[in-house]
């Protein structure tokens, strides 16, 4: 109990980092080392790291990195991704340049609406409250009128409220169900705003406001990417063949849940790399993509697969809420830069541009399962991780790394070669 602390946000950054190292730090002088050592030199900079969230003691980086040759709707992207799991980048790239021989990605964003909600609950009569509702809409709107000026300036505003009966699933409970518009921005901050000032103008004595929160299950916000090509043109060998057993895969993660998942999760790994060098929100992308995957009721595959009339298609249909103004896009200077490299797009743009990273990310993965199994490319790419775990010096990773061209890596025989090659 001793390691309670009262006041910490008050401290001073040196001042956690010295708690810190009296109650939890075993070494505490290479402890604060790497604290510091990961802490940016340009003051102004990393004052503005701290203060994007609170108690920072220093900065976790992530590799940042780039993926070309991208070719979506006849244009030409490079993608930036920031990620720390091995072979992401690798597998993005080498899709990339597959299928810029092939015609490219094709992209449309769908929908573009997004969703807020006040939860309240009402004990009177339904009817009572359905009248109430339609002559309190006006109302509502007019409340939001400062909120939503500058939004309705840009193409964006809010397009319907709904009242929607949820007393099935829990007593008492209905919803305002709110749509949204918010042209370029993410717009969490608009939709609460707005849902919090027509919660206020909506309560009565007999209604009570539980919460007022915009959803990150955004349906109706939906982007689809899609690339084709002739069965022939689909591998070097025996393709006809290799395409039905990708076609395959897809209908497992159709049928398999526990496939699904990571077939899921692979999908994810191209798109929430490419998020968060965006400065979007990555974990709310994931949570609204994940819940669309199970929107049937059992969770299923994102991506979809076809062979018809002797062509190959693999498609992505998926729900992404991105901004490209306001939050971290405007402040982080990486977010910054990560939207010029990609050309400053529009929201619908960046939408476009992530659902292909996460087309990609899957077709590099399933190819890679239907033909010469997912782990020879990975732990290749694994190999200088593994070597920096052994502290392999910078001619050990150059022997090592030539010595297992073209062979199998596993952790095991990498540690018994350097072994080896130390004690010659």
């Amino acid at each position: 109990m001793s390691k309670l602390v009262s006041g910490f946000s008050k401290f001073s950054k040196a001042e956690k980092i010295n708690w810190l190292a009296s109650n939890f730090f075993s070494n505490k002088e290479e402890s604060i080392g790497i604290l510091e050592q990961y802490e940016n030199q340009d003051q102004i900079l990393q004052q503005l790291h701290d203060e994007f969230i609170e108690n920072t003691i220093s900065n976790f980086y992530v590799p940042y990195a780039i993926a070309p040759n991208f070719i979506i709707n006849g244009k030409v992207y490079a993608i930036p991704m920031a990620i720390e799991e091995s072979s992401v980048v690798a597998a993005a790239s080498l899709v990339a340049k597959f299928w810029s021989n092939r015609g490219g990605f094709k992209a449309e964003v769908l929908s573009t609406t997004k969703i807020g909600q006040i939860h309240f609950t009402y004990k009177g009569e339904k009817n009572d409250l359905e009248h109430y509702f339609t002559q309190k809409k006006s109302t509502l709107l007019n409340a939001t009128k400062d909120l939503t000026a500058n939004m309705k300036k840009r193409g964006g505003g809010i397009v319907d409220i709904e009242l929607r009966d949820k007393t099935s699933a829990l007593e008492h409970y209905y919803q305002l169900h709110v749509s949204f518009e918010t042209a370029d921005s993410m717009g969490a901050n608009f939709i609460n705003s707005c849902l919090e000032a027509m919660a206020k103008v909506f309560e009565n004595d007999e209604i009570e406001v539980i919460m007022s929160i915009l959803s990150n299950y955004v349906p109706e916000c939906l982007v689809r990417a899609e690339v084709s090509c002739d069965i022939e043109d689909f591998f070097p060998e025996n393709s006809a063949y290799y395409a039905q057993k990708f076609v395959q895969a897809v209908d497992i993660a159709n049928a398999e849940p526990y496939r699904a998942v990571t077939h899921n999760k692979g999908i994810m790994n191209g798109i929430d790399a490419v998020v968060l060098a965006t400065g979007n929100d990555f974990r709310a992308v994931a949570a609204g993509a994940h819940a669309y995957a199970a929107k049937t009721g059992t969770y299923k595959s994102l991506t979809n697969a076809k062979i018809e009339q002797g062509k190959f298609y693999f498609s992505i249909e998926i729900p992404l809420s991105l901004g490209t103004v306001g939050g971290l896009t405007k402040l982080h200077p990486l977010a910054k830069l990560s939207l010029e490299i990609l050309q400053k797009p529009s929201a619908q743009e960046l939408m476009q541009i992530i659902a292909v990273a996460g087309l990609a990310q899957n077709f590099g993965a399933l190819k890679a399962l239907t033909t010469t199994g997912i782990q020879q490319g990975h732990m290749k790419m694994h190999l200088m991780n593994i070597l920096n775990q052994l502290e392999a010096n910078v001619h050990e990773k150059k022997e090592i790394v030539k010595m297992f061209s073209g062979q199998t890596v596993t952790h095991n025989a990498i540690a018994k070669a350097l072994h080896d090659l130390r004690t010659v």
